[in-house]
């Protein structure tokens, strides 16, 4: 805070003013309160931006704006004055060093700080968003870290200067580092814009540089327009989120609402030290398509899903030539303990289970039974056949008491007398 200048006001509307807090291209902020003693940051317009009709009109529609946004991430608007010789209004003053003096003083914040700053952010951007209002200067310097939270201040007053360009005294929308490319070129912004400047901003609060680095304010706006973000030093918990942030096209940028919900992931994540499952070497591609390119992503999908579905599947090919025969494996030692029956193999290669052990025990028996009998009956019969020939049942044959027989000779048959 700085004292008050002899140029200074001492009072506005009833507010009275005691320090000065900053001044910047729109006016001069003051620390100021009220009867009851509520201590608020009162912005007064610049003399020459007061005179132009234009600008009052349109900083009127902001104020209006701004009184319809709820929620706790932004400093609430307290009062205004639209038609006094200097437009000003008054906001709720937020205690606590901005997110740049924080950086700038302390170092690089953590991953888990980081991502918690930044899901209160995208929170109180979504209230801006519903309010129908786009913030188009987010930057580390509108944002003050309260014991209650980090506070969005200064949101929609860039959109109300109205500029032509971006270099002129006076009238420049924003930190060339964290404008979007849209805004350098001049098309209509959105609520993709803020997102872009989001993406910045937690590049700055997790490295302590803008992600297209230094540099003029024309070399700057080139980098943001033409280049790619710089996000080696990001941790790699945050880099793909806040590569898919700073698109260049605003409709493959998340929403305000993905944004938020991410963040929350990651800073439950981080603060418990929990690893995100991925890869290392994936950590640093972009999330999950967003805007046209998911939409563009799920009709691929489900065209490729209708061709597998009329494509018929490619059947295995038949084997040729002999079977390779099946080698038996080793039994185990002790038996097969709560699986098969031994002789019984499971799996592809199974054979039909082998007969009963009971059933092979009665075949075996029928077959020595009927293999003894038939012993049995030939035994009987040999036996039956031997007494015949000891009684002359067959006929003797005389032997010749002459000689040898001549050669030719032949025994003569009985004659039967």
């Amino acid at each position: 805070m700085m004292r008050l200048r002899r140029e200074d006001p001492r009072v506005v509307g009833s507010f009275r003013l005691h320090r000065r807090l900053g001044a910047g291209g729109m006016g001069v902020v003051y620390l100021g309160s009220d009867r009851r003693g509520q201590r608020v940051a009162l912005k007064v317009i610049r003399p020459d931006l007061a005179e132009d009709q234009e600008f009052r009109s349109r900083f009127a529609r902001e104020v209006q704006a701004a009184r319809r946004i709820r929620g706790g991430c932004t400093a609430r608007l307290v009062a205004a004055d639209l038609d006094a010789d200097r437009p000003w209004f008054a906001t709720q003053y937020v205690p606590g060093p901005s997110l740049h003096d924080k950086v700038n003083e302390e170092g690089p914040l953590s991953a888990a700080q980081t991502a918690s700053i930044g899901a209160a952010l995208a929170e109180g951007l979504l209230a801006v968003h519903d309010a129908g209002v786009v913030h188009r200067d987010l930057k580390p310097s509108n944002i003050l870290l309260s014991p209650k939270g980090p506070r969005i201040i200064d949101f929609g007053i860039a959109w109300a200067t109205g500029a032509s360009t971006l270099t002129h005294v006076g009238t420049a929308v924003g930190s060339p580092g964290f404008l979007a490319p849209e805004q350098v070129r001049g098309a209509a912004v959105t609520p993709a814009t803020d997102v872009f400047a989001l993406g910045a901003t937690l590049a700055y609060a997790s490295t302590a540089d803008s992600p297209f680095g230094q540099g003029s304010s024309e070399v700057m706006l080139y980098r943001v327009v033409h280049e790619e973000p710089q996000l080696m030093a990001v941790p790699d918990a945050l880099a793909p989120l806040v590569h898919a942030c700073l698109a260049k096209d605003p409709e493959e940028r998340p929403s305000t609402l993905q944004l938020s919900l991410r963040l929350k992931e990651i800073a439950a994540r981080e603060a418990h030290g929990l690893p995100d499952g991925r890869h290392p070497a994936a950590r640093r591609e972009p999330e999950r398509p967003a805007g046209r390119r998911a939409t563009e992503y799920a009709e691929q999908r489900t065209e490729r899903r209708a061709v597998q579905a009329h494509t018929p599947r490619p059947q295995p090919p038949r084997q040729s030539g002999p079977a390779r025969p099946a080698v038996p494996r080793p039994a185990r030692p002790g038996g097969a303990r709560g699986g098969a029956r031994p002789g019984v193999r499971t799996g592809s290669g199974a054979r039909r289970p082998g007969p009963d052990r009971r059933l092979l025990r009665q075949r075996l028996t029928v077959f020595v039974v009927v293999t003894l009998l038939v012993a049995l009956g030939i035994a009987v019969a040999q036996g039956c056949q031997g007494p015949a020939h000891s009684m002359g049942g067959l006929p003797q044959v005389p032997v010749a008491s002459q000689g040898p027989a001549a050669a030719g000779d032949t025994p003569s048959a009985p004659d039967g007398s």
